[in-house]
């Protein structure tokens, strides 16, 4: 059994963590299909987001074949930090947020098998910024395609502490 990983980000809040990092959250534009988050019961459902920024999708290919795996890691940050975007517009502050799970889908070979690997940049994002309230737990899938060809996409279940 290994350890956790620890929080090395200082901040007093996740917004101060978040910003230690050199990062902020995105806004998220509507969508006439669906909607980014859903709470059922004292559950919130986050819908699947893509590596989004500034409205431009930040890669697209097959991780392990067009897509180099230190590439997927960022584009699984990158698509996590939208996830936090939709968990804030649910709840309305980062510092409520709690993560109970992760589902990482990334566009691979059958015979990649490295899927674990793209969704530790994600889970360890999660922790840099929430703690302990960024532990979650996670699947991990390799599927043959996603929309828009984008390598990764992630999608959570969290509530609001």
């Amino acid at each position: 059994m290994t350890l956790p990983l620890p929080q090395a980000v200082k901040g007093e809040t996740a917004a101060e963590r978040l910003q230690a990092l050199g990062l902020e959250l995105p806004h998220l534009d509507g969508n006439a299909y669906f909607v980014h988050h859903r709470a059922v019961g004292g559950s919130i459902h986050i819908s699947g987001q893509l590596p989004y920024k500034d409205g431009v999708l930040l890669g697209q290919g097959v991780v392990g074949r067009d897509v180099d795996l230190e590439t997927g890691k960022e584009l699984a940050r990158h698509a996590v930090l939208n996830c936090l975007a939709a968990a804030v517009q649910a709840v309305g502050d980062l510092d409520r947020v709690r993560i109970v799970q992760m589902l990482v889908f990334v566009a691979s070979p059958a015979d990649f098998g490295l899927q674990s690997q793209v969704a530790n940049a994600a889970s360890e994002l999660l922790i840099e910024v929430l703690g302990e309230k960024g532990r979650h737990a996670r699947t991990a899938i390799g599927v043959a395609g996603l929309p828009l060809n984008t390598p990764v996409e992630i999608q959570m279940i969290i509530t609001a502490v």
